[in-house]
């Protein structure tokens, strides 16, 4: 099997899985229950959220755990909606974003709030003077992603949040940090909201969290025991949040190592695809090498995809007839976007693989090019 999905989702790495079991066994009781066992289980999670606050350099009330980036998304633009609603129903958002950030975007305009989509120029950026223009008195919120989920597109968080302060200081600055996390350095102070999905950082499924500015208020989007007004959360998923803990610590440390190597192997991909006749490669100089998507307008992309799989091959894939939105706003192409697929890598692919893999997907394209 030669997997290439890893943007998806990666494999759980063998010290979180050993840690989830190890937690699983020992801290099964409640945090919130008022007997020893309760009492160990919340010293040990209040443990485990200040390792992670540690590891970002924010404070552990800041850390709002969560089932994944979508809900975490839900949790941070719902949140301020519904939170800031009186100062403003403005909000801000890219044409680079994750599927769940516009689907999000289209339940706040039934309520009422009026969304506006800033541009990017041709290399996936997002161009400053169209954000400045945008952002008004009643703009309560900005959401862009750090990286983009279809062509790896690396934003500027530093540059956009001194912008959006500079216009609005009370604007409030989101972003989707699941493609970032694990593949390239980011600092949390250069935004107010981020949302994180341990599963694409080789954690559990089913965890993640909502880094929140102790400044910011949100509105809860589900009502429970905790007192923390945020969370619904009264009985902690305590062995998948230390399962996360430690996928953390293993996918942030070498990460220029990594990425080194990576480079190499999207070297590698990129020049040889680009040789065979109808594949376009959707990269700019800001994409991360993680990353691959190409265009396949001369070939049925689905039989190729299946052909690939009964190979043994799994490459990131589209639902029929959907636009890839990250390569829409960039290359303006219908064609071009609706004809994608994803070849994502880890520090776990091998050179071999990614010799294999050439090797089956020329063969297999041509057989359908002819």
């Amino acid at each position: 099997m030669i997997y290439l999905d890893y943007s998806t989702a990666t494999p759980i790495s063998l010290d979180a899985l050993d840690t989830y079991v190890k937690v699983s066994k020992e801290y099964y009781a409640s945090s919130s229950s008022n007997h020893n066992l309760g009492t160990k289980s919340l010293e040990f999670l209040n443990n485990i959220t200040k390792e992670i606050s540690n590891i970002f350099n924010v404070m552990e009330r800041e850390i709002i755990y969560t089932s994944g980036g979508t809900e975490a998304n839900n949790m941070a633009l719902i949140g301020v909606a519904l939170e800031r609603h009186n100062k403003g129903r403005h909000i801000i958002t890219s044409k680079l974003e994750h599927p769940s950030i516009y689907k999000i975007c289209n339940y706040l305009e039934s309520l009422g709030f009026e969304i506006s989509y800033v541009d990017n120029d041709d290399e996936g950026l997002i161009i400053f003077d169209d954000l400045k223009r945008l952002i008004r008195d009643d703009t309560i919120l900005v959401s862009i992603c750090a990286v983009n989920y279809d062509t790896g597109v690396r934003q500027p968080l530093k540059m956009l949040r001194q912008i959006i302060k500079k216009e609005n200081e009370a604007t409030i600055f989101h972003s989707d940090l699941t493609q970032a996390i694990g593949k390239t350095p980011i600092n949390f102070r250069d935004i107010d909201l981020g949302s994180i999905s341990a599963h694409k950082f080789y954690g559990p499924k089913g965890i993640g969290f909502l880094y929140k500015n102790d400044s910011i208020k949100l509105v809860p989007l589900l009502y429970g025991e905790n007192k923390n007004n945020i969370s619904s959360n009264s009985i902690f998923p305590i062995p998948l949040i230390a399962s996360m803990k430690e996928a953390l610590k293993t996918s942030l440390k070498e990460l220029e190592k990594r990425e080194k190597y990576i480079n190499l192997l999207n070297d590698r991909i990129t020049s040889k695809l680009s040789k065979l006749e109808g594949i376009e490669i959707n990269k700019t100089k800001y994409s991360i090498p993680y990353i691959i998507n190409i265009s396949l307008t001369k070939v049925n992309i689905n039989e190729l995809i299946n052909n690939l799989a009964n190979k043994d091959i799994c490459v990131g894939t589209y639902k029929q007839g959907e636009i890839a939105s990250g390569v829409m706003a960039i290359y303006k192409d219908l064609n071009r976007s609706k004809s994608c697929l994803k070849i994502s890598l880890s520090h776990m692919t091998t050179v071999l693989e990614i010799n294999r893999f050439l090797e089956i997907f020329e063969v297999e394209y041509n057989k359908l090019l002819n």
